[in-house]
């Protein structure tokens, strides 16, 4: 298959009068689905955005590949247009771009696209090649030197083919480099990085193998052998590959877009011997740039990895216990509402046990990101001990830690197991086994049990000492958090800051009482804020949104209603200094009107499928409802009109 059967005449715009990188986009998605090459042109721009929101897909040299793999693709394809006088595409050296080739995939893409796909990505490394195309006159113009410097490519690749399987003449032994290019949908970054490697190494005489992890699956695959023999190995990478088989070896871990544009830089500095040993403990193969990571984002990550497994027991033990409470009859005992009737009790009894994973599980995972599988162990226990609030004076249980307790357990208890590995390095090898059976666990286990006897009492009392805070709030205090929090959670839907007011939440739910389910209440409805408003105004202020934006519009409402707040996102990345405003603003009334209401939440997620079991829920659903036309209103205030050819 050639390069040409996936990109068409019809498909191929010279000379295009785009003005920016959203204009870019709408005019190559036109011309994909005027090739016949989609079943839904909206669906698929949502891919396209999303990833444009991971970085800019404007690699430099003029070039931008933004791509796709998606549902709403019914065949592999792409499209192709020229702006000569170029457009600012947000490019990762900071040039104008005027070459454009936007690639859509099936989520059931062949191999043989994706093949066809990485021959064209690593022919763009050419810059001759590239000035041709821009200058090209016609679409068939385009084509024909598309054709022309495609075999003359498949004719080098035969030579050296030729070349590499004849004995090789006695010589002087050369430097030997391995490496591996990944991307997070591994259509375009990845043979790009690796051909820009490739072309440098052969420029400096260099032998170099480099394995593309595409979305199809691994080509060049490293062998074992391959990876013995090499003097080094660069890792230019944007997701988690396998890093285990390269234990021992000088290993340069870098971008694939350091790769696209400083090969040299890194080719030189890993032939010289200059790049680290390697070292693989279990948990840095999770992020092949984890080296360049700060250490507030990788406590991010090990955060969000205890946070998302306990979501499940604090969501299914959060809405039982709800539901004992909808059909308890508060008048039978007062203290003991919840379990008054044996229905009630039935409910309480098994969403408390599903609840009480809570802690656990938090700690646990937290510990398993930083450690791997022997800090699970340990991390579990330290979680329980906090729960329980164990000290010297009673194991048993004196003064739970709660939530924060078991954060610290989490981290602790991970580094505890590194810590112990470490240790362990020294003893003979005929141990080995043992480590992970015996040594990690007992040791581990014990002192957990000691750190957390020793702080259960310190974070107990802060932990107190914030509950009563937030509990003796005057009406104004709680409003202006119920605010923050819901702007908080439409500021990057789904980033940090998202996650963070979310966080707040589900831990001021584990305290079990009025303010925080009045918090949680606060930071739902926030999230549920911004996809609401952005289907609002593509119905009412039409003329301020593109005619895929309109029809994709509505199924926010869904979204929304789902608690699902991502689904703002392809609005907010196609003009975001607009949409986010608008959207922190609503989102923030809804938060602040859901504390001043009264509304209170046990679950942490749901949307509107909880609602039966939100306090106060006709006032929540005013809360929710006010927050949107607000968010809806600002956009149609702030948003410009659209002028669409």
């Amino acid at each position: 298959m050639k390069i040409t059967d996936l990109l068409k005449k019809d498909g191929i715009a010279i000379g295009a009068k785009v003005a920016d990188q959203n204009g870019a986009i709408d005019k190559l998605i036109e011309l994909h689905d005027e090739a016949g090459n989609l079943k839904d042109a909206a669906e698929f721009k949502k891919a396209i955005l999303a990833r444009e929101a991971k970085g800019s897909t404007a690699i430099g040299m003029g070039i931008a590949v933004p791509h796709g793999k998606s549902s709403a693709v019914s065949k592999a394809g792409v499209s192709a247009m020229t702006v000569p006088a170029g457009i600012d595409y947000k490019s990762l050296d900071g040039n104008p771009s005027n070459l454009f080739f936007m690639i859509a995939a099936p989520d059931t893409a062949a191999d043989t696209h994706l093949e066809v796909l990485s021959k064209l990505m690593t022919l763009l490394m050419d810059q001759n090649f590239s000035k041709k195309l821009v200058e090209a006159k016609s679409a068939d113009e385009f084509l024909s030197i598309i054709d022309a410097k495609e075999e003359e490519k498949n004719k080098e690749e035969a030579a050296r083919k030729k070349s590499s399987s004849a004995p090789a003449p006695a010589a002087k032994k050369a430097v030997k480099l391995v490496g591996v290019t990944a991307c997070p949908t591994g259509i375009a970054h990845t043979f790009m990085a690796a051909e820009a490697l490739e072309l440098k190494a052969k420029e400096l005489g260099i032998d170099i193998k480099v394995e593309k992890d595409g979305s199809g699956g691994a080509k060049d695959v490293l062998t074992s052998a391959e990876i013995a023999e090499a003097d080094a190995v660069i890792v230019a990478c944007d997701k988690n590959i396998e890093m285990g088989r390269f234990d021992g070896k000088s290993v340069l871990i870098t971008s694939t877009k350091e790769a696209i544009h400083s090969p040299e830089t890194l080719i030189e500095k890993a032939s010289k011997g200059n790049a680290p040993v390697y070292h693989h403990t279990g948990t840095v193969s999770k992020a092949s740039d984890e080296s360049n990571e700060s250490i507030g984002r990788k406590a991010y990550k090990h955060l969000m990895n205890g946070v998302s497994h306990m979501l499940p027991f604090v969501i299914g033990g959060g809405i039982l216990i709800a539901i004992a409470f909808l059909l308890d009859d508060y008048s039978i005992d007062p203290g003991n509402f919840g379990s008054n009737t044996p229905v009630a009790a039935w409910f309480k009894s098994i969403g408390g046990a599903a609840f009480g994973f809570m802690l656990p599980i938090l700690a646990g995972f937290i510990a398993q990101s930083i450690a791997d599988r022997p800090g699970l162990a340990v991390g579990f226990v330290g979680g329980y001990l906090a729960s329980t609030g164990a000290t010297f004076a009673n194991p048993g249980g004196d003064v739970p830690s709660a939530f924060l307790g078991a954060l610290v357990a989490g981290f602790l208890g991970g580094y505890i197991v590194l810590g112990l590995r470490k240790a362990c390095d020294k003893l003979p090898a005929a141990l080995e086994g043992i480590k992970p059976v015996l040594i990690y666990p007992l040791v581990g286990t014990l002192l957990i049990g000691i750190v957390m006897c020793l702080i259960n009492p310190i974070v107990g009392a802060l932990n107190a000492w914030i509950s009563g805070v937030l509990t003796g709030m005057s009406s104004g205090s709680i409003i202006a958090l119920g605010a923050l929090l819901g702007a908080m959670m439409a500021t990057d839907m789904g980033g940090p800051l998202n996650k963070a007011a979310y966080v707040f939440g589900t831990a001021a739910l584990a305290n079990q009482n009025e303010t925080g389910y009045m918090i949680m209440a606060a930071v739902m409805v926030g999230g549920m804020v911004p996809p609401i408003a952005i289907a609002l105004a593509t119905i009412i202020f039409k003329n301020k949104f593109t005619e895929a934006e309109r029809k994709s519009g509505p199924v926010n409402f869904i979204m929304g209603l789902c608690f699902i707040t991502e689904g703002a996102i392809p609005f907010a990345a196609a003009d975001p200094a607009r949409v986010i405003p608008s959207l922190l603003v609503g989102s923030g009334v809804a938060g602040a009107l859901s504390m001043a209401f009264g509304c209170t939440l046990m679950a942490p997620h749901g949307g509107i499928f909880v609602f039966p079991v939100v306090g106060n829920v006709g006032m929540y659903l005013v809360a929710l409802l006010i927050g949107s036309v607000v968010g809806c209103a600002l956009l149609g205030l702030l948003k410009k009109n659209v002028r669409e050819a």
